[in-house]
C-alpha cells in the first residue's frame, strides 16, 4: 500500500491526530496479506483489534477518573463473607470517587459492581459457555464490554486501572494476579498499588505468602524486596488507605534514555532528596537522585511540565525497591 493510498484512507476517515500511529496500523494490516498468514491467524488479529476498539470506546468517557480493578472468583456465593468484603471495599472506594472495574460476571465480580453502584461500575466480561451471566448492576448500564480473548480482557483491565485488589479465587484469579506481578516486576506496567484482600481469619493469601517466602524467595527465584509490590490484609479500611496513600504524592514515571523520571505532586526539600539518596543507593546504577527541571524530551512532548520530578539512573531489575522508594516519597513531610 503506497503512502498516498494510506493518506487518502486517513483523510477519508477524518483522522486529524496520531496519523503516524494509524499509518503503522494500516501498514501492518496490509502486510499480513503479503505474509501469507492463514485464516485463523487473521481472525485472531481482527478479533483482538475489534475487541480493543470496543473497550477503548467504553472507557473513553471516563478518562482521568481513577479506577481500581477487582479480581476474584466467579464462584463466590452472595452469602459468603468474601462477597460482603468485596462489596464493602468497592462501596468505600466509590464513595472516594474511584470507579470499579470487574470481569462483569457473578461472584466477587458481582459484589464489586454492586458495591460500586451502576454509575461507578465498569465491566469487561469474557464470553464463555458457562459463568457468562452479566452481573445485575452492570446489566442496568452500558458500561461494559464482552470479549472472546482472555489476553485482550486482561490488557484492558490492567491498562485502565490505577490500583488493583485481588480476593481469593481459582486459576483465573491467580493467573490475573501473577501476570500483574510479572508486569510490575519487569517494568511493563507502571507502578501501582496491589492489595491481596482476604476476610478476617482467612488463610488464602497468608498461605500464598508462605509459599512465596519458602519456595520462591528462598530459592532466589524472586527477590526478597519483591514483596514490597503488594500488601496482604484482611481489613477493608487498610486496603483503601493503601490505595489512596500510593497516590498521595507520587504521580507517574517515564523513561528518558537511560534515566528514570518520577513525577511528584509536591516539591521535596533538599534534605529530603538527600535522605532518599542515602536510603536508596542500592536502587541506582550510578550517580544520585536529583530534582531537575523537565528534561528536553519531556519538553518536546509537553509531558507534565508543571510537576516537580526526581531523576535517576535506576536499575530496572529492582522493581520492589522502586516501590519502596515511592512509598518513601509519599511519606515525605513535604507531601502534606
Amino acid at each position: 500500500m503506497t503512502d498516498d493510498v494510506i493518506r487518502g484512507l486517513l483523510d477519508e476517515a477524518g483522522a486529524a491526530v496520531n496519523r503516524d500511529v494509524l499509518r503503522d496500523i494500516l501498514r501492518t494490516a496490509v502486510g499480513l496479506a503479503g505474509d501469507g498468514a492463514d485464516r485463523l491467524d487473521l481472525k485472531v488479529t481482527a478479533g483482538a483489534l475489534k475487541e480493543m476498539r470496543a473497550a477503548f470506546k467504553i472507557f473513553a468517557p471516563f478518562a482521568g477518573v481513577p479506577k481500581v480493578t477487582i479480581f476474584g472468583s466467579a464462584r463466590t456465593q452472595p452469602h459468603d463473607p468474601l462477597y460482603a468484603q468485596a462489596r464493602d471495599l468497592a462501596r468505600e472506594l466509590a464513595q472516594r470517587e474511584w470507579m470499579v472495574i470487574t470481569g462483569a460476571g457473578p461472584g466477587i465480580m458481582a459484589a464489586g459492581a454492586e458495591g460500586a453502584g451502576p454509575d461507578r461500575a465498569l465491566g469487561v466480561s469474557i464470553r464463555l459457555p458457562f459463568e457468562e451471566a452479566l452481573s445485575a448492576t452492570l446489566a442496568t448500564n452500558e458500561q461494559h464490554v464482552a470479549m472472546k480473548y482472555f489476553f485482550t480482557r486482561k490488557l484492558m483491565m490492567i491498562k485502565e486501572s490505577s490500583a488493583f485488589v485481588s480476593l481469593p479465587g481459582g486459576f483465573g484469579t491467580l493467573d490475573e494476579t501473577l501476570e500483574l506481578f510479572t508486569l510490575l516486576q519487569t517494568g511493563k506496567a507502571s507502578p501501582a498499588p496491589v492489595v491481596l484482600l482476604d476476610i478476617p481469619g482467612g488463610t488464602y493469601w497468608s498461605r500464598w505468602q508462605e509459599y512465596v517466602d519458602d519456595e520462591l524467595i528462598a530459592a532466589g527465584l524472586v527477590g526478597p524486596q519483591d514483596d514490597d509490590l503488594y500488601l496482604v490484609t484482611d481489613d477493608v479500611t487498610e486496603a483503601v488507605e493503601e490505595i489512596e496513600r500510593f497516590w498521595r504524592n507520587y504521580h507517574s514515571i517515564r523513561w528518558v534514555g537511560d534515566r528514570l523520571v518520577i513525577r511528584l505532586r509536591k516539591v521535596p526539600t533538599d534534605a529530603e532528596v538527600a535522605g532518599l539518596g542515602e536510603a536508596f543507593t542500592d536502587l541506582l546504577l550510578d550517580g544520585a537522585i536529583e530534582v531537575t527541571e523537565p528534561l528536553p524530551a519531556e519538553r518536546g512532548d509537553r509531558d507534565h511540565l508543571d510537576l516537580p520530578r526526581l531523576v535517576m539512573r535506576y536499575d530496572p531489575r529492582r522493581a520492589g525497591r522502586l516501590r519502596a522508594l515511592i512509598n518513601a516519597v509519599n511519606l515525605l513531610p513535604s507531601a502534606t
